[in-house]
């Protein structure tokens, strides 16, 4: 059965993030696909260090990365969700993504099905360039990029909200992220 992992990125644990990263979930798994949420704020994650072992070897930091990149290794369909900071990702979510150049050397992550979700503190707060710099980072990989399909079909998922579950009524952030969930199940299933 075709596998989708959902990445959150936010140090909420339980936040809008998580909010609109499960919708995309939900909606993939109507589609007949399996799902895997994975909260960054959970594991232990420690920045790169640049000594580029990874290159011949595996990576000496010992956290929870190695797990992490298993289990993206495995998926068909990769769906990475951040707040906004600064009008790009979280601190989290960079240093998640400089993680994974294990998976780069080779090209493992290469033509799996990949979107964005983002959240911002207003309705053009930077959900956009957000999921700008997701999917540079999924092309980075080679991995095939798409947004959040008809009948609204923009970058991904695009949700407002400050308190902590804003998004449970932000009914376009929960139709954008469901709308990129169906996305990525409909083209992994056609793939896979």
């Amino acid at each position: 059965m075709p596998r989708i992992i959902g990445i959150v990125g936010s140090p909420r644990i339980n936040g809008n993030t998580t909010f609109l990263v499960k919708e995309a979930l939900s909606a993939a798994e109507e589609m007949g696909v399996e799902t895997e949420l994975i909260k960054l704020a959970e594991h232990e994650i420690n920045p790169c260090r640049a000594c580029d072992t990874c290159l011949t070897g595996e990576c000496p930091i010992e956290d929870d990365v190695p797990l992490i990149l298993e289990k993206l290794e495995a998926a068909d369909g990769i769906i990475i969700g951040s707040p906004v900071y600064f009008g790009n990702v979280t601190g989290q979510t960079k240093i998640f993504m400089d993680r994974t150049r294990p998976l780069r050397i080779d090209f493992k992550l290469k033509d799996k099905v990949g979107g964005a979700v983002a959240v911002g503190g207003s309705r053009n707060g930077g959900q956009e360039t957000t999921c700008n710099a997701i999917h540079n980072f999924l092309l980075i990989h080679e991995m095939i990029v798409v947004g959040d399909a008809s009948p609204t079909a923009h970058y991904g998922g695009t949700g407002v909200g400050r308190g902590e579950k804003d998004c449970e009524e932000d009914e376009f952030g929960i139709e954008t992220s469901k709308n990129l969930g169906k996305k990525v199940a409909e083209l992994v299933a056609k793939i896979t």
